[in-house]
């Protein structure tokens, strides 16, 4: 099953242009097209100055660490609603697939999200109703494709319903990652882009493993 991991995300400058490197790990930089374009909205609505990221002298205190900014929701929105398309995912996977391991992954897959959702919703509702609204009339159709996995998992026979629901969980946690990334480098939270960090650690974590259960 994917590990559950907890570790802080070391601080990182709030603002960053596309395929900045700031260091040879794997998480300094964004690849691909999806990613720099989803870091490029996420930079766009937190208005970047391309100013430096607070100093330990002042770096806002813990109220301020934990108050939401408006690129800091648009994060919350776009993985609310990809999560629950996750749980979509996983709850049509359960009914379609007998394999012992496959349904032990995505039964973890379900219980970490179930829990993950709650506590960003509840971030919203912090947020005020404004950051709630901007999360219920958020379009995750251009940064998902959930809809499609999902009518290739009910239409696949039984014999091959596993491996399509590896393809589309695979290929649905790749996005989440990558959406995670982006906050991680632009976000101004320092809670949010603490949950973002785990999020990119676990589902990149995650897609190895459907990968290896794919080409067993």
């Amino acid at each position: 099953m994917a590990p559950d991991l907890t570790g802080r995300v070391r601080p990182r400058p709030a603002c960053a242009a596309p395929g900045t490197r700031r260091t040879p790990d794997r998480r300094a930089g964004l690849r691909g097209p999806l990613a720099a374009a989803l870091l490029a909205v996420l930079l766009a609505a937190a208005g970047c100055t391309g100013q430096p990221a607070p100093t330990a002298a002042t770096r806002p205190g813990p109220a301020a660490e934990t108050a939401t900014s408006g690129i800091d929701a648009l994060f919350l929105a776009m993985m609310v609603a990809h999560t629950e398309q996750t749980l979509d995912i996983v709850g049509l996977g359960l009914d379609r697939t007998t394999d012992p391991e496959i349904r032990t992954l995505i039964a973890a897959v379900r219980a970490t999200e179930t829990d993950e959702l709650a506590t960003m919703r509840g971030w919203l509702r912090e947020a005020g109703p404004s950051a709630m609204a901007a999360a219920e009339r958020h379009d995750h159709s251009g940064h998902s494709d959930a809809a499609a996995g999902l009518a290739r998992l009910r239409a696949a026979p039984p014999g091959q319903a596993d491996r399509v629901l590896l393809d589309v969980l695979g290929a649905h946690q790749r996005i989440a990652a990558e959406l995670a990334r982006a906050q991680v480098q632009a976000g101004t939270s320092a809670r949010v882009r603490d949950l973002a960090g785990r999020i990119e650690r676990s589902r990149t974590a995650e897609v190895a493993l459907l990968a290896k259960l794919r080409d067993r």
